[in-house]
């Protein structure tokens, strides 16, 4: 634990700050590259192993041996493998980080109560009663980060402040700022620094836009957004605005209430039977995080924390805190009561409940008004369109969440490529972007059915020779005719013919191909595509071919073809 760090003595307020208001000391414990630290515990990897995380966009997570070797976060996977050869990719898994991160929690709970989790990884606790009860904030820090050796063997560090954004700053160096010192403290730090408070997406990316339009402003620290004046503040940036200033200044986000509070919305269910299984409680937990977000939008309100308590068999209780910024999606909320059953139920807690689960309950607690949530520009979302969501979340509960999937439009040069499907829920945001030029890229239009897997095709001359592609990504003949290649399949509950991709319905008794032959009365191309050719693929031809019965997208390499799109 470093020593307090030395600052300039305190000056005046800045403008609009109350003399006499002061944020709630809290103190921070941050375990650095936790996700990394998770997959050790895990033992998918070694301690001594350079490792990244990646989340398909890019790296998320580095060790400490990989970032030796100049491996950053964001980096793509194959510049991060051209800096360190030996490095090991995993995926990102959050249900893992918080499974792995519950022996932590419960050892920090062994030294002060209250605690609160922000993220994996990140824990926040108050700091004036433990204090007190161990004699100086000093001796806070030391047994957090005792606690968290013991429990796990991780290395921690803490960091005690007025306010939130401070003191999660301030345990990235291990760093007690006095009271009443926060807003120096903040005063030269880059206003990317505000990114760190975030829990959610959708608060994340709100600040993550927040931050390029203060900087593109000229506001690059958080002295410059602190000294603004709070009325030009709120018409310039929002509500959102005024938490970041407030946060800037060393403030809680939000003033302290001078009327009664929102009283906390709680949902529960009792279990019977008894849960035995993550998957059996995991399905009664998403339809009270469905129940309790629904109560949440209707009244209007947001909650700071969730509160996730679970009771056994045997009368033996569990409760978990998470703190929260924004507004969440039934999704998340979900995602955070799974992965804290996972914690529980997988047994890699110190303390795995006893006996089956038989009481769950979620509690939306410190509510206030959503002031930045809004209808959406057409007005609210239509009753249908609610039905038809939670219609979806049953059939996921009922089959998995890969059996639902959603398309997001990408970037690229084909139609396959510019089509991505995706777990329903989760994030549709492009791997590639769109609206970036891809040179060589299929001209308009584009075809309107792209199958599953591609068709076979044949594609012949008027001589009936097959056409095929040369070298330089010429035609070597005039098509005249296309076969092209469909499956059929017999099942057991009846003879089932499709086109393209056969899905059987039951056990199948054999497959086979049919083959359609269709005249070709118009063609245009070949467009010759060659990507990654440091790998040694070979270019790939496309050509579009007008038929008796349509038009057909083909895409060749040698003298193979087969159906990438069908024109309607």
């Amino acid at each position: 634990m470093g020593a307090a760090e030395q600052l300039p003595p305190p000056g005046p307020a800045p403008e609009g700050v109350p003399l006499t208001e002061s944020a709630t000391r809290l103190a921070v414990l941050w375990v650095p590259d936790w996700p990394i630290a998770a997959a050790v515990a895990e033992g998918l990897i070694g301690a001594h192993q350079s490792a990244v995380l990646h989340d398909g966009r890019g790296v998320t997570a580095v060790s400490a041996r990989a970032r030796a070797q100049g491996v950053r976060r964001g980096m793509r996977r194959r510049t991060a493998q051209g800096l360190c050869p030996d490095l090991v990719l995993l995926p990102a898994d959050e249900a893992r980080d918080v499974r792995a991160f519950e022996p932590l929690v419960q050892g920090v709970e062994e030294v002060v109560p209250q605690v609160q989790v922000m993220r994996p990884g990140v824990i926040a606790v108050g700091a004036r009663g433990p204090s007190r009860y161990l004699g100086s904030e000093e001796a806070v820090a030391e047994a957090l980060v005792g606690a968290v050796a013991q429990a796990s063997g991780a290395e921690a560090q803490v960091g005690i402040a007025d306010g939130l954004l401070a003191a999660l700053l301030a345990a990235r160096t291990s760093t007690v700022v006095p009271p009443g010192r926060s807003a120096r403290f903040l005063a030269p730090r880059d206003v990317r620094d505000l990114i760190y408070i975030t829990t959610t997406r959708q608060s994340r990316a709100a600040y993550t836009d927040l931050v390029d339009l203060l900087r593109r402003l000229g506001l690059s620290t958080l002295a410059d957004l602190a000294t603004m004046r709070t009325a030009h503040v709120l018409p310039r940036f929002g509500e959102l605005g005024v938490q970041a200033q407030r946060l800037a200044r060393g403030l809680d986000a939000y003033p302290p209430q001078t009327h009664r509070p929102e009283p906390d919305i709680t949902t529960h269910a009792e279990l019977d039977p008894p849960a035995q299984r993550i998957d059996t409680a995991a399905f009664a937990a998403r339809r009270l995080a469905e129940e309790l977000q629904s109560r949440m939008v209707r009244r209007g309100v947001v909650c700071a924390r969730l509160r996730v308590s679970a009771r056994a068999e045997n009368g033996a209780e569990l409760t978990r805190t998470w703190r929260i910024d924004g507004a969440l999606t039934a999704t998340e909320l979900t995602d955070r009561v799974r992965w804290q059953l996972e914690g529980w139920l997988s047994g890699r807690s110190g303390q795995p409940p006893s006996a089956a689960l038989t009481h769950l309950e979620l509690a939306a607690e410190e509510i206030s008004p959503a002031a930045a949530v809004q209808d959406g520009l057409w007005g609210r979302v239509g009753r249908g369109q609610v039905q038809a969501d939670r219609a979806v979340l049953r059939v996921q509960g009922l089959i998995g969440a890969e059996g639902v999937l959603a398309p997001v439009l990408e970037g690229g040069r084909s139609p396959r490529d510019r089509v991505r499907l995706v777990t329903w829920g989760d994030e549709l945001r492009p791997l590639r972007d769109p609206e970036a030029p891809w040179p060589g890229q299929i001209p308009r239009p584009l075809p309107a059915t792209v199958p599953a897997e591609p068709a076979p095709a044949r594609l012949v001359d008027a001589q009936g020779d097959p056409v095929r592609v040369g070298r330089r990504g010429e035609l070597e003949g005039d098509p005249a005719l296309v076969e092209v290649r469909r499956a059929t399949r017999t099942a057991s509950t009846g003879t089932v013919r499709a086109t393209g991709t056969v899905r059987g319905a039951g056990a199948a008794r054999g497959t086979g191909t049919v083959a359609n032959a269709h005249p070709i009365t118009g063609w245009a191309g070949p467009w010759p595509v060659h990507e990654r050719w440091w790998s040694g693929t070979e270019p790939r031809t496309y050509l579009q071919v007008v038929t008796e019965g349509g038009a057909l997208l083909l895409a060749g390499e040698g003298g193979r073809w087969w159906v990438e799109g069908v024109y309607d």
